[in-house]
C-alpha cells in the first residue's frame, strides 16, 4: 500500500493510462540487482530510484577513478578512490531516502550471484566483459530470474532481455555462443557520455517493463542504436535449441 508522500511523489506515473497505482505498487515492492556502477550503471540506478523501485542491491568491485567521471554521474569529484557502489549509493539516498540499498564491493563470481538472486525479481546487466555477462546469464536462468542487458561503445548502444520466465525466451549465450573479452572497450577506444546515458536509461525502462508486467519488453529482440545518425533497429534473438543454458533439454535434465 502506497502512501500518502508516494502518491504525491509518483503521481505523474500513476496518471498514465498505461500505470496505476497497483503497478507504482508492484515497483515498490521490487528488488533489482545492479552489476556495475560504471556509466551504464549510473543512470540505470539512478532511473530505478527515482521511479520508485523499492531495494537495489548493487555489485562492483571498483573504485572511482577521474576518468569515470565523464559519464558516471552518480559519482563527483570528492569520490575519487571511494568504491562506485559507496559512492553510487549516497548519491542515490540523496534522491530518495528511503530506498533500501545494499552494496557489496566485490567481484562477481558464482557463489555470491546464487547468494543474491533468491532476494531479487530482476537483474540489471551494466557489466562490460563477456565472461561475466555469461556467468550472470547462467546462474540468472537457473534461478528463474530475468535478466535485462545493455551495452554501449563508443556512439553505439544495444539492448535486450533474457527473460528465464518466458518459455521461448533467448538467452546471453544464444546470442553469443562464443564470449571474446579481446572485443572492444571503453578504455581502448572511447565512449560519449550522451552514449552511456541513452542506453543505461533504456534499460532501465525495460527493468520497470519487467518488473510491473506493463507493456511490451524487448524479450526476444536485441535493440541496436547508432547515436551518430539516431537510428534504431530491431533484430530478432530467437531460441537456440542447442543451448547449454536454456535449451529445453538442458533445463529438463537441471
Amino acid at each position: 500500500m502506497l502512501n500518502d508522500e508516494q502518491l504525491l511523489r509518483y503521481n505523474r506515473q500513476i496518471l498514465l493510462p498505461s500505470w496505476d497505482i497497483a503497478a507504482q505498487t508492484r515497483l515498490a515492492d521490487a528488488s533489482v540487482l545492479v552489476v556495475g556502477l560504471g556509466g551504464l550503471g549510473c543512470p540505470l540506478a539512478q532511473q530505478l530510484v527515482i521511479a520508485g523501485v523499492g531495494r537495489l542491491v548493487l555489485v562492483d568491485f571498483d573504485t572511482v577513478e577521474l576518468s569515470n567521471l565523464q559519464r558516471q554521474m552518480l559519482h563527483h569529484d570528492a569520490d575519487i578512490g571511494r568504491y562506485k557502489v559507496e559512492s553510487a549509493r549516497d548519491s542515490l539516498l540523496a534522491l530518495r531516502s528511503d530506498v533500501v540499498i545494499e552494496t557489496l564491493p566485490q567481484r562477481v563470481d558464482e557463489a555470491l550471484l546464487q547468494e543474491l538472486l533468491h532476494s531479487v525479481d530482476a537483474v540489471a546487466d551494466c557489466c562490460d566483459n563477456f565472461a561475466t555477462r555469461e556467468l550472470i546469464n547462467r546462474c540468472a536462468w537457473q534461478a528463474g530470474k530475468p535478466v535485462i542487458s545493455a551495452a554501449a561503445i563508443a556512439w553505439q548502444g544495444q539492448l535486450a532481455v533474457f527473460d528465464a520466465t518466458q518459455p521461448q525466451s533467448a538467452c546471453y549465450r544464444c546470442l553469443y555462443p562464443e564470449s571474446d573479452d579481446a572485443a572492444l572497450t571503453c578504455s581502448d577506444n572511447g565512449v560519449m557520455a550522451t552514449t552511456v546515458a541513452v542506453m543505461g536509461s533504456w534499460q532501465a525502462q525495460e527493468v520497470l517493463k519487467v518488473l510491473t508486467g506493463t507493456g511490451q519488453t524487448l524479450c526476444g529482440q536485441l535493440l541496436l542504436w547508432d547515436g551518430m545518425v539516431n537510428e534504431v533497429r530491431r533484430v530478432r534473438t530467437p531460441k537456440d535449441p542447442a543451448c547449454p543454458v536454456c535449451s529445453i533439454e538442458r533445463v529438463g535434465k537441471a
